[in-house]
């Protein structure tokens, strides 16, 4: 077993994807998306590749799978490679959607006890050299059966099960919920039983925005669903939660976005003028748009150093509108603490194992998507060793309590 040095210098992936393999067993089984389809690889009619099809008219027929999406020794040796010490694994979307209630409710189960064998025999090292506190490489995020007129009691025992699986330290959840969104009123007791039990929310696109007619008739490959269309659907998705005052009515409930919360942090300010000017919210939230950004968490897989700059910006200038006195734009000094501040609710993630490198020979390489999420974190200039660190893994040992 290794030894780390220090918990704070650990690199932890909080962004990283399974189908593990009874739900990729299950997709196998389908006709329609989502779905896992045997087919002749291109330029061999003699050879035959898996390729996932996760929505309705994909490009390409879907994109090339194989075991690095359910092998957990795939996952370990890409871990290896890049330098990660621990994994917080969620499975891929489009999760459990698709699916009857009283099928959902079952497989979530089957998943959830499937996740916590897939951690809890994973290997196991020595956190730090001061402490004997063992830490494995491996943890998860369970899966809630949220899917249309499944009953509330189902989703609510779910949470239950997955709050006493030890290496389960969370739930990933779409954008839906039970089919109306994520402000939807009858969530109220799951945002409530996730607050009570610590766990975190880590909410992920799927869908897009606007549906195929949005991005015109010209062949652009998956660029613009997944550029555009994901983190558009994050940013609504969020929004909505913050407008129905689900952070207010629960205080601890400890949500986080994908891809650095889409186009939240860079819209937020619009955002509070619009809630300001409107009568139909104006006095529904206790607080500015803008302070939520700070009782949020945001991974930072954004690919570049300026973009996480501003993040963190977003995020650390939260305090200025914890009163409805707003404090101006302050100096210099100001806005440097702010994005140090900022950086304690950003962490670090890979999106494996999709943007794999591409051409022949070029997996055996280094993903250029890992390397550019690392560089861009060692890049952000008004960042010290101390903040650095704890958006590479420190914040996720501490928001997962990685080291209890």
């Amino acid at each position: 077993m290794a030894t780390r040095a220090a918990a704070r210098s650990l690199l932890v992936d909080i962004h990283t994807h399974t189908y593990l393999p009874r739900y990729a067993a299950l997709l196998r089984a389908r006709s329609t998306a989502p779905r896992i389809l045997s087919r002749p690889k291109q330029g061999s009619k003699d050879v035959l590749e898996e390729r996932l099809v996760i929505l309705d008219n994909e490009p390409s027929g879907g994109r090339p799978v194989g075991p690095q999406y359910w092998d957990r020794e795939q996952k370990l040796a890409f871990m290896d490679k890049h330098g990660i010490d621990v994994s917080v694994v969620s499975t891929a979307n489009p999760w459990l959607d698709f699916l009857p209630p009283d099928t959902a409710s079952t497989l979530a189960r089957e998943l959830n006890d499937d996740l916590e064998s897939y951690c809890a025999t994973s290997p196991t090292f020595t956190a730090t050299a001061a402490t004997s506190h063992q830490m494995k490489r491996l943890y998860a995020l369970g899966l809630l059966p949220l899917v249309p007129s499944v009953p509330i009691a189902s989703v609510l025992s779910a949470i239950d099960q997955i709050a006493t699986l030890p290496h389960l330290r969370g739930v990933i959840v779409g954008t839906r919920g039970l089919g109306k969104g994520l402000d939807d009123a009858a969530l109220e007791p799951v945002w409530q039983k996730l607050a009570a039990n610590s766990l975190v929310v880590f909410i992920h696109p799927h869908y897009g925005v606007g549906g195929a007619d949005a991005w015109g008739e010209r062949d652009n490959g998956h660029v613009l669903p997944l550029a555009l269309g994901f983190p558009f659907e994050t940013t609504t998705a969020i929004t909505r939660l913050i407008l129905a005052g689900v952070l207010d009515r629960h205080p601890s409930l400890k949500l986080l976005l994908a891809h650095s919360g889409g186009t939240l942090p860079q819209l937020s300010s619009r955002l509070a003028s619009c809630i300001t000017h409107d009568p139909a919210v104006a006095a529904r939230l206790q607080h500015d748009a803008r302070w939520y950004l700070g009782r949020l968490w945001f991974d930072a897989v954004c690919y570049g150093p300026e973009e996480l700059e501003f993040v963190a910006s977003a995020i650390g200038r939260a305090s200025r509108y914890a009163e409805s006195d707003k404090i101006k734009p302050g100096d210099q000094t100001l806005v440097a603490a702010e994005r140090k501040d900022g950086s304690k609710r950003l962490l670090w993630g890979t999106d494996h194992p999709f943007f794999p490198p591409i051409g022949e020979g070029a997996q055996d390489e280094k993903w250029m998507s890992v390397m550019e999420n690392l560089e861009a974190v060692d890049a952000v200039g008004p960042w010290g060793a101390e903040e650095k660190d704890g958006v590479r893994g420190g914040n996720a040992i501490e928001l997962f309590g990685l080291d209890k």
